[in-house]
């Protein structure tokens, strides 16, 4: 702690600077660290408009006086489970189920050929797809943010096409495909840690409920 001298034998006690600086970089550094919301990829909409008409002038509504409603609408029920091991994981909400395979269990170290455990896999996403009735899909594919972001650009594409590929030999031509390699875009994990990147490292296919 220093002391300054002032006029008059006034005394001024100061914290030292190295205090104050250190400070603001922790505090920055919190800033940095904040983990950052990811948004569903184009395309993953959910409708949330209200299923009846809601009249707000109806005298049964008791509220205080000069208080409105706010607009109606529906939220969305999300529904998550994941395998023991985080290879696989389904995600139900109002409109639309989607499933997410690790590309671990797909494809081969920085390969878009699919493994002969790949083929179980989509063989049960396709089952589901005919019990839904589903028939526009939209077929996702991501990487970690390790490497080049066009290199995982083009590989995510490519193991999109191959999953595409398979479900369309089963599900015939009634179905259409909406398919796209997103690269690092939109994780779903912490790419800071192995087992976050694993979980990126992913395809997903996701189509709509049935009613």
């Amino acid at each position: 702690m220093t002391v300054t001298q002032m006029p008059r034998g006034r005394r001024v006690r100061r914290a030292p600077r190295c205090a104050a600086t250190a400070a603001v970089a922790l505090l920055l550094t919190a800033a940095l660290t904040v983990p950052v919301a990811h948004a569903d990829p184009p395309g993953v909409t959910e409708d949330s408009s209200p299923p009846l008409h809601i009249d707000t002038e109806d005298p049964d509504l008791r509220m205080v006086q000069g208080a409105k409603l706010a607009p109606s609408k529906v939220l969305n029920i999300k529904s998550i489970v994941e395998a023991d091991d985080g290879s696989e994981r389904r995600q139900d909400t109002n409109d639309n189920v989607t499933f997410a395979l690790q590309a671990e269990v797909l494809f081969g170290k920085d390969s878009a050929d699919l493994s002969s455990d790949a083929l179980s896999r989509i063989g049960t996403i396709a089952s589901e797809i005919k019990k839904q009735n589903a028939t526009h899909l939209r077929v996702f594919g991501f990487t970690d943010n390790l490497g080049s972001a066009g290199h995982g650009l083009v590989l995510s594409k490519k193991r999109a096409n191959a999953v595409q590929q398979e479900l369309a030999k089963d599900l015939g031509s009634s179905v259409s495909f909406q398919i796209r390699g997103y690269g690092e875009q939109y994780p779903i994990a912490d790419n800071g840690t192995e087992e976050g990147r694993k979980k990126n490292r992913r395809v997903e296919v996701s189509f709509p409920r049935a009613s």
